[in-house]
Order: C-alpha cells, then structure tokens, then sequence
C-alpha cells in the first residue's frame, strides 16, 4: 500500500451475509428471500464500511 494508509473490505462481510442468508432461507423454505435478504443486509454494511473507511 502506498503512503501507509490502511483500508478495510467489505468483501468477506458481503460474502458471509449472503451465505448465511440463505442457509437461513432454506431453513425457513424461503431459500430466494433469505438469500436477497443476506445480500440487502450485506451491502448495507459494505457500504457503511466503505464510507467510514474513507472519512480516515
């Protein structure tokens, strides 16, 4: 990395809502809903490490 700055990712968060989302779908037999719901979840939280990432 250049100048030292370290960023953080929101790719494993991304990653790990969408699985569990839709482990907990099939749970529920609503595998298409958990699964849009893991990903609504973890974009939400890609963004907001993404925005308080580059207030630093």
């Amino acid at each position: 990395m250049s100048g030292g700055k370290f960023t953080q990712a929101g790719g494993f968060i991304l990653a790990a809502s969408i699985l569990i989302g839709a482990i907990v779908g099939v749970v529920l037999h609503q595998s298409m809903i958990g699964l849009l719901a893991g990903l609504a979840v973890g974009v939400a939280i890609a963004v907001l490490i993404w925005l308080v990432d580059r207030r630093r």
